[in-house]
């Protein structure tokens, strides 16, 4: 079972799709249960996307997180201030060596609360939303969740809550919690008593403006320095299953699936090609996994630029399919917010496949850390 491109075919409960940037999500005639508020969130990807016996597991991110080096950027780990990461989410087995890198960096020494901000891949969302859950179930045991901050966000009126049946099928949120829990134990020991609350929260389709404006009513948390933040996203998912297949021709990065309303086929993207030589490719003759990790580099130096504006024109110009797009929108927004202190550095790089052929597809993998 393939694990490694975020759900590529996500579960669906009805026949309806709606389309929304260059994903496709299923709508549900499933519609949200009424709050419990006692209610656990079950682990329902353990077993299948990472190891559910609580010994293996734990070896497994042991495993992952000592192949990280003791020292990034001239600073032991975890790196002193950096409360906020960008993480995939995939299966273990694809994505949790990378992963690890910026779990390794990130530093929960005074943090009583975490915030996971991830994308919805089971259905369509405008804007932002919250669990109705009080406990994330892991192999480990449950954390609890900060009932207090995620009703001081609902009575805002700026979010929705997530339907139960769809917090429990998606996988941006859940894929996080096993390594936070690792994580905390390392920091505080074993008593999952001092464990701090998670806030998590789905960030849907949004105009630039919109993510702003979610990014201004966050800051005031990030201003906490108590308050650390995971956003979870993978990045360019490459192949016909995503709508997505960039390539190098005729002197032109072009896209092979673009959308049937513009009337072309292999729409030219709006990015500037690479000195290719300048990247070790002669002849100009790039492999398909060269295209994408191009892509994937101008999307990672706009985050890196710490402009939220620059970011969002990035993803509009290259139409890549990075998921969690909007989650590191908000965030940025958030920083820039918070005095535009903070700027993420991307510290790994991964893809699951190195794509030489139409029909071979891969999804890339990043992880960064911000001082803050």
């Amino acid at each position: 079972m393939w694990q490694g491109a975020a759900s590529p075919i996500p579960r669906c409960y009805s026949i309806q799709i709606t389309s929304s940037d260059s994903l496709c999500y299923f709508q549900s005639s499933f519609e949200t249960q009424p709050r419990d508020n006692m209610a656990t969130r079950d682990a329902s990807h353990a077993g299948s996307w990472y190891d559910d016996d609580e010994k293996e597991l734990s070896s497994q991110l042991d495993g992952f997180l000592s192949r990280v080096p003791d020292q990034l950027d001239d600073h032991g780990l975890p790196v002193p201030g950096a409360r906020v990461i960008i993480a995939p989410h995939a299966g273990y087995s694809y994505s949790g060596p990378c992963a690890a890198w910026a779990y390794k960096a990130l530093d929960l020494r005074a943090a009583k609360r975490v915030f996971i901000l991830g994308p919805s891949h089971t259905y369509y969302l405008h804007g932002c939303a919250l669990t109705t859950f009080s406990k994330y179930a892991t192999p480990f045991g449950d954390l609890m969740v900060d009932r207090n901050t995620v009703n001081e966000l609902r009575e805002t009126g700026k979010f929705t809550d997530i339907p139960a049946r769809r917090d429990v099928d998606e996988h941006s949120l859940e894929m996080h919690v096993p390594f936070l829990w690792k994580r905390l134990q390392q920091t505080f020991g074993d008593d999952s008593t001092k464990y701090p609350p998670i806030v998590p929260i789905l960030v849907g389709d949004g105009s630039a403006e919109e993510e702003k404006a979610f990014g201004k009513l966050l800051s005031s948390y990030l201003k906490d320095p108590t308050t650390a933040w995971i956003v979870s996203s993978d990045f360019c998912h490459w192949g016909s299953r995503f709508s997505y297949r960039p390539h190098f021709s005729d002197g032109a990065i072009r896209d092979m699936d673009a959308p049937r309303s513009k009337g072309v086929r292999h729409e030219v993207l709006n990015v500037t090609p690479p000195d290719w030589s300048k990247l070790g490719i002669s002849s100009g003759e790039p492999e398909i996994h060269d295209v994408i990790k191009v892509l994937d580099q101008l999307a990672m130096d706009a985050v890196e630029s710490g402009e939220h504006s620059e970011f969002y024109k990035v993803v509009q110009d290259s139409h890549n399919t990075v998921c969690g797009r909007h989650p590191i929108g908000v965030i940025m927004a958030a920083l820039e917010a918070v005095d535009g202190k903070g700027k993420f550095k991307f510290v790994q790089y991964q893809r699951s496949n190195l794509v030489k052929k139409s029909f071979d597809f891969s999804v890339s993998y990043a992880s960064a850390y911000a001082v803050v």
